[in-house]
């Protein structure tokens, strides 16, 4: 054999180095590592690279508890987010499209992601910014499903 790869079925590891991770979502890549660190039992999570949205999310976790202080690191790339967990995370996706919900159309919306009334959240994109479906309500406007948590 020349070249000093290692072969595997007759194709050098030269053939493997185009094939990279196509990133769908970036803020479902977050929330899928946040939550397999929270089912392992770790107490933080790395997450990259960033976003805005990401950020609000996280800031609409955190105000309901279910995640503890996370920390913007810039590293002159894309960033990167250290989050606390505190072990309160039960589930969390992404709602993909993004559909359209009116103002009467968040409750079906909450009884088929959440497993009850009085637990969990839909975080929504608003034309008043990122928030949850009990905010939204308040406010009286509708907006995307982003995803859910609880």
């Amino acid at each position: 054999m020349r070249g000093g790869g290692e072969v595997f079925l007759g194709i050098t590891q030269a053939h493997f180095s185009f094939v990279r991770m196509v990133r769908v979502s970036v803020l479902n890549d977050a929330l899928k590592s946040m939550y397999n660190a929270e089912k392992i039992g770790k107490r933080q999570v790395m997450i990259r690279p960033s976003s805005k949205v990401i950020i609000k999310f996280l800031i609409v976790m955190q105000k309901h508890g279910y995640i503890g202080e996370f920390e913007y690191v810039d590293d002159h790339r894309s960033g990167k987010i250290v989050v606390e967990l505190n072990g309160r995370l039960n589930k969390c996706g992404v709602i993909s499209p993004r559909f359209d919900v009116g103002v009467k159309e968040i409750e079906p919306w909450t009884a088929r992601l959440l497993p009850s009334r009085q637990f969990g959240y839909i975080v929504l994109t608003t034309s008043a910014g990122i928030m949850d479906h009990e905010e939204a309500r308040r406010k009286n406007v509708g907006g995307k499903v982003l995803g859910f948590f609880y």
